[in-house]
């Protein structure tokens, strides 16, 4: 069976690391990929970040491999002008993805790149479970020449099915980060991941921590934590605090799912135009994205267990690329991966 996999390699850096990814790919089995442009690319081209046909050729697609969004070139706040990120949330929305799916597990062989000493970040391994799809990034926005809103909301059903998917992938506990203390959003979350807590995990042991505290928590003892799971706006925050563990954002991979329909995989760092066209980019994340690809949407866990292997033995061979504080560039990480698969 061929999988077919959309392909958006997005702006700066982008279109750099998702050939590398494919060469990948191309090593381990037959697969069929189809190229759109997305995010600032799309609104060169056609006007907007994500187009019609783009959104369908991802529904019909078995998963969707993004590379990284945006740039200075676009940035504006002009409200009625298209922005790339926009295209993110279009395809985050229009693909039901409502579950964002953040690893973050350090590998000993970079311990000591992390601004964390080894000694508090090793054994950490954690994933942050976050809601993407609700919340005050969605919600009802106004602007006037003098004042601004964003509506935060969430219904009981959109923070069921949240919660359900942290206790899911949880090995034996969850964190439930909220701000219960002030808001009424967070209260309504409290009381319904306690409800499903409740009635369909018992088993798993649930505990409940303030943002700013599990902000702190995150920084001064890592290892506590199993699954994290939280809102939209706080889970965006808390899972690039918790990229750092890592040493440096440019490893880490993530996951969009949903419903029935196909999942979106991308690295979690942004598109780093100021590096974009030099080849120091650091493939590694989208080669560890295009694994929880293989594993979550395409059902192919030995052929991502090959992947996340190959990634850790190269860095244990010594590859280092600049943002690990080395000199290997996109196309060295990358041959150092292929001869590890």
């Amino acid at each position: 069976m061929t999988h077919r996999i959309v392909t958006l390699p997005g702006d700066g850096i982008g279109p750099e690391i998702m050939a590398p990814a494919l060469e990948m790919l191309g090593a381990l089995g037959e697969f069929e990929f189809e190229e759109h442009a997305f995010g600032g690319a799309s609104i060169d081209a056609h006007g907007t970040a994500l187009t019609d046909e783009t959104l369908a050729a991802c529904r019909d697609a078995d998963a969707v491999l993004l590379a990284a969004v945006g740039g200075p070139r676009w940035d504006t706040t002009d409200p009625h002008a298209p922005r790339p990120e926009q295209g993110l949330l279009g395809l985050r929305k229009g693909l039901g993805l409502y579950a964002n799916l953040r690893p973050v597990k350090p590998l000993p062989a970079l311990y000591d790149a992390s601004p964390l000493k080894r000694e508090r970040i090793e054994g950490t391994d954690l994933l942050v479970v976050r809601e993407l799809t609700g919340g005050i990034y969605f919600g009802e926005k106004t602007r006037t020449a003098d004042a601004a809103s964003d509506v935060c909301a969430y219904t009981t059903v959109e923070i069921e099915r949240i919660a359900r998917t942290a206790f899911k992938a949880a090995r034996a506990k969850v964190t439930s980060v909220d701000k219960a203390n002030v808001l009424e959003t967070s209260r309504l979350w409290r009381e319904v991941v306690t409800g499903v807590h409740a009635r369909e995990f018992p088993h798993v042991q649930l505990e409940h921590v303030l943002v700013d505290n599990a902000a702190m928590q995150l920084v001064a003892a890592p290892r506590h934590f199993d699954a994290i799971l939280t809102e939209n706006m706080f889970g965006d925050i808390l899972s690039d605090e918790a990229a750092m563990i890592t040493g440096s954002i440019g490893l880490l991979p993530s996951a969009s799912l949903g419903g029935d329909g196909p999942g979106l995989f991308e690295p979690v760092h942004g598109s780093a135009p100021d590096i974009a066209g030099t080849g120091a980019a650091n493939p590694l994340a989208i080669f560890l994205s295009a694994a929880m690809m293989l594993r979550h949407g395409l059902d192919l866990p030995a052929e991502a267990a090959s992947v996340e292997s190959a990634v850790e033995r190269a860095l244990e061979g010594g590859l280092r690329t600049p943002d690990l504080g080395g000199t290997d560039g996109t196309a060295r990480a990358t041959q150092a991966v292929l001869d590890n698969l």
